[in-house]
């Protein structure tokens, strides 16, 4: 197959860089308010978990409910936005969630926590594969690493600026009217969501057509980049709709997220509790908490950045998941010793959000069309349910053993399993015959862009 060559590499390196400024710091911004929404019970339960009589183990099981919403929605969700577009279901995704995260600061008990974290995965299943699915259909998959990675620097953000925000809140707004302060932390930061999700509709455009910041010679340069690119992938092999969910090489990619989420999970919902048993105030605990998700921000964008100038995945996520695994044992092993506990959740941190963006470029790069969005859908859903494993079983080792040495111990235990998993995929015919992910695939490159021929 012959893809056509690129005779300006400037004028292309200036396109795709028109495309990260346009489209990337709107969605980092969803992001960053659906992840405050979805972690900000780990500094609500601060003061709720007391006010409402929930234990350590109830507490882990209703967070864990956000993700089995998540996980029975989650493909459908993707394959309604396959339909109708990322415009107008990512709108009504971040409406919804929103009003719904406001409905939190009225639980009153177990069943109320429960149901409302359920109905809060449910109305936002299907926005982070959505986003990756939009973001494949705009960025070539030589950029796409670097552009996950500024994209998902949100998370850590989320942790960054929302920590500080949150502890403010709950210090700040207590008793405030008659409400504590956690109940106005979920009222304040679910209005965002909501004002968001109604400039989606005026703001996101479904493909480069719809768009007026776009030159026509643009547009049609930048169609004709990803034709190429999708030509190359369907060169190599169709895969039909079902294989989104039986591919062998599909299952790993969700196992190997599992992992990572589980370390995601663990560290936005027990970070500030990890640090207030230090004996810290709620705000200085909001202030320490931001600490590892600013270093986690900065290995995103270089280690995302280095996978794609390298064009290497593997071995860059086996590199993540050994850091992580590290400062995980440090954790476990230095509890008592503060600072180096600390220290051991800042490289944790680096670890496990480096591990996102390098495996979030892998699935749109494998498949195409519906396929490779159910696929995505399913990966994300599979690797979801860790959400429902770690609050519960970290906050089982920490009623049971009355430390968190344990739950470094079983971070660093997922940590490993996320390396073998990764050393199966190299050995799966979906890597292996993929011709994107090998030396000679469709390639865009810094400074001088090109697409050389894809030959299998």
């Amino acid at each position: 197959m012959n893809s056509p060559a690129m005779t300006d590499g400037s004028t292309d390196a200036a396109l795709m860089k028109r495309l990260m400024w346009k489209i990337i710091p709107f969605l980092m911004l969803l992001y960053f308010i659906a992840f405050l929404d979805r972690v900000n019970i780990s500094f609500a339960s601060l003061q709720m978990n007391a006010d409402l009589g929930i234990s350590s183990i109830a507490y882990g099981f209703g967070a864990s409910m956000f993700f089995i919403g998540y996980f029975f929605f989650e493909v459908p969700s993707n394959l309604v936005l396959a339909k109708v577009g990322a415009r107008i279901w990512i709108a009504r995704i971040m409406i919804t969630w929103g009003v719904i995260s406001m409905c939190m600061a009225f639980v009153t008990g177990e069943k109320s926590f429960y149901l409302l974290r359920f109905l809060l995965g449910a109305s936002e299943a299907g926005f982070f594969p959505g986003i990756m699915v939009y973001i494949g259909r705009w960025f070539p998959t030589s950029y796409r690493a670097r552009v996950t990675g500024i994209f998902m620097v949100a998370i850590p953000l989320s942790g960054l600026i929302g920590s500080p925000i949150s502890g403010i809140i709950l210090d700040g707004m207590n008793n405030v009217a008659g409400l504590r302060g956690w109940q106005w932390m979920f009222l304040i930061e679910a209005l965002p969501a909501i004002v968001l999700g109604l400039l989606c509709l005026r703001l996101l455009a479904d493909k480069p057509s719809e768009v007026n910041w776009l030159s026509q010679q643009e547009k049609e340069r930048l169609e004709a980049i990803m034709a190429s690119e999708q030509q190359a992938i369907t060169a190599t092999g169709h895969y039909k709709l079902s294989d989104a969910f039986t591919n062998p090489g599909v299952l790993l990619l969700a196992g190997t997220l599992f992992c990572i989420v589980f370390g995601t999970t663990g560290i936005a919902f027990f970070l500030p509790q990890i640090i207030k048993s230090f004996g810290y105030s709620d705000s200085m605990v909001g202030y320490l908490s931001a600490i590892p998700y600013l270093f986690g921000a900065a290995a995103m964008v270089y280690w995302g950045r280095h996978s794609d100038t390298r064009r290497e995945r593997v071995w860059h996520l086996i590199g993540s998941f050994s850091l992580a695994t590290v400062g995980f044992l440090v954790l476990a092993l230095m509890l008592d010793m503060h600072a180096a506990a600390m220290l051991g959740l800042i490289i944790a941190a680096m670890g496990v959000y480096a591990s996102n963006v390098v495996l979030w470029s892998l699935p749109t790069s494998l498949m195409t069309g519906a396929t490779a969005a159910a696929a995505v859908a399913f990966i994300n859903s599979l690797a979801n349910l860790s959400g429902v494993v770690a609050p519960t079983l970290l906050g089982w080792s920490r009623q049971a053993t009355g430390s968190f040495a344990a739950t470094g111990f079983i971070f660093g235990g997922f940590m490993l399993c996320g390396i073998v998993l990764m050393l199966l995929f190299r050995n799966t015919d979906l890597f292996r015959s993929n011709a994107v992910l090998a030396s000679d695939a469709t390639t865009v490159n810094d400074g001088e862009m090109h697409v050389q021929t894809a030959r299998r």
